[in-house]
């Protein structure tokens, strides 16, 4: 079985939706995973969120294209968490959701405290953005 197929097998029978590069290391080379990847992706298998950061992914009802199986509000905390990175509500969201705004929450913004983040996160042209308290 070559590494192609192994790692299709592995992401079918994981729970996780999301994968970091790091994640299938045990089956090659950087290189030879690298290459898999990137022929998951070309296949519908899975859909890249960012720079080693893989989601699970399925055929959009309306263009057949791949799009992740679930949206980018429940991918991207699992994502940064697999990461290291501490995730919470961000500050419009928890006034909206205490009653103390009408004002809804729009994009998909996430409290990482003080920790200082560089990542891009996101799909097809949707990015997560990150507040800082």
């Amino acid at each position: 079985m070559n590494i192609v197929d192994r790692i299709k097998r592995s992401v079918a029978n994981r729970n996780a939706d999301v994968f970091v590069r790091a994640d299938f290391m045990p089956f090659g080379s950087q290189a030879q995973v690298g290459r898999a990847l990137n022929e998951l992706q070309s296949e519908g298998v899975l859909v890249k969120l960012g720079v080693g950061v893989y989601a699970k992914a399925k055929p959009s009802v309306l263009s057949g294209k791949p799009i992740p199986i679930k949206p980018l509000e429940v991918l991207a905390p699992e994502a940064l968490k697999k990461l290291g990175v501490q995730v919470g509500e961000s500050r419009q969201t928890r006034e909206y959701n205490s009653g103390n705004s009408t004002q809804i929450p729009t994009g998909v913004v996430f409290s990482v405290g003080k920790q200082r983040i560089q990542r891009k996160l996101g799909f097809n042209g949707k990015l997560v953005e990150y507040e800082r308290a």
